[in-house]
C-alpha cells in the first residue's frame, strides 16, 4: 500500500462525511479529523493496517445519534453498515470491509462491543481519546450547553459526597465517565497519552474550585 493509494480514498471519505448531517456539534467534521490523525499515529505506533484503520476512522461516525436518542446503542452499527455500502461505491478492496465494519461499530461506548483486532482497538483509542484533555472539555461542554445541563451542583460541585448525576450537571460527567477512560484503552501508545490528558483535566477542576 503507497500513501498516494490511501490518499486519494481519504479525500473520497472526507467529501463523504462533509456531506453527512452532523448529530450533535462534538461530532462535526473537526472531530473526525483529530480521530484521524490520532489513530494514524496510533497505527505507526503499534505497527497496525493503515488501510483498515484510517478508513474507519474518518467514517466512525458516518451514521449517529443524538446522545439522548433511545436507539444511540445501535449507531455504530449503522455506521459501519453505512460505511460499507460507501466503500464498495467508490470500489475500496473488499478483504478490508469486516475488519473496517468491525473497528466503526466496536468504538462506540454506547455499543459496548469489544474490539477483536488491533485496528479496532486503535480507531476506538483514537475515538475515546477525543473526549480527554483541552480539547474533552470543550467538547463535554458543547454538548451540555446544547443538552442545557447546569455546570455544576451548588452543593458539593465535584460529587464528594454524592454519586455523580451527570444528566443535571456537566461537571458530574467528569466523574461519571471522563476520569474512567484511560482505564478502558487498549494500547500503551494511547494509555500514555491519556494519563497526561486526563491530568490536564483534573488541573482544570482544581482550578475551577478555587474559582467557585
Amino acid at each position: 500500500m503507497t500513501d498516494s493509494w490511501l490518499i486519494k480514498y481519504e479525500n473520497q471519505c472526507r467529501l463523504f462525511i462533509e456531506q453527512e448531517s452532523i448529530a450533535d456539534v462534538a461530532h462535526d467534521i473537526h472531530h473526525i479529523e483529530r480521530v484521524v490523525k490520532v489513530a494514524k499515529q496510533l497505527a505507526r505506533d503499534e505497527s497496525a493496517e493503515l488501510a483498515i484503520v484510517v478508513p474507519a476512522a474518518w467514517l466512525h461516525d458516518c451514521f449517529s445519534l443524538p446522545k439522548s436518542h433511545p436507539d444511540r446503542a445501535k449507531a455504530s452499527s449503522m455506521a459501519g453498515d453505512k460505511a460499507v455500502k460507501f466503500l464498495t461505491e467508490i470500489g475500496y478492496p473488499e478483504q478490508y470491509y469486516a475488519p473496517i465494519h468491525h473497528a466503526i461499530c466496536a468504538h462506540s461506548f454506547s455499543a459496548n462491543i469489544d474490539p477483536k483486532t488491533l485496528e479496532a482497538k486503535i480507531v476506538q483509542d483514537a475515538d475515546r481519546l477525543d473526549a480527554l484533555g483541552a480539547i474533552g472539555i470543550a467538547r463535554c461542554m458543547q454538548v451540555s450547553g446544547a443538552l442545557g445541563r447546569s455546570l455544576y451542583a451548588l452543593e458539593d460541585p465535584f460529587c464528594t459526597q454524592r454519586q455523580p448525576n451527570d444528566v443535571e450537571f456537566t461537571i458530574d460527567h467528569f466523574f461519571k465517565k471522563l476520569f474512567h477512560i484511560s482505564a478502558t484503552l487498549n494500547t500503551a501508545a494511547a494509555r500514555k497519552e491519556g494519563e497526561l490528558r486526563e491530568s490536564k483535566m483534573r488541573d482544570f477542576l482544581h482550578q475551577l474550585a478555587k474559582e467557585i
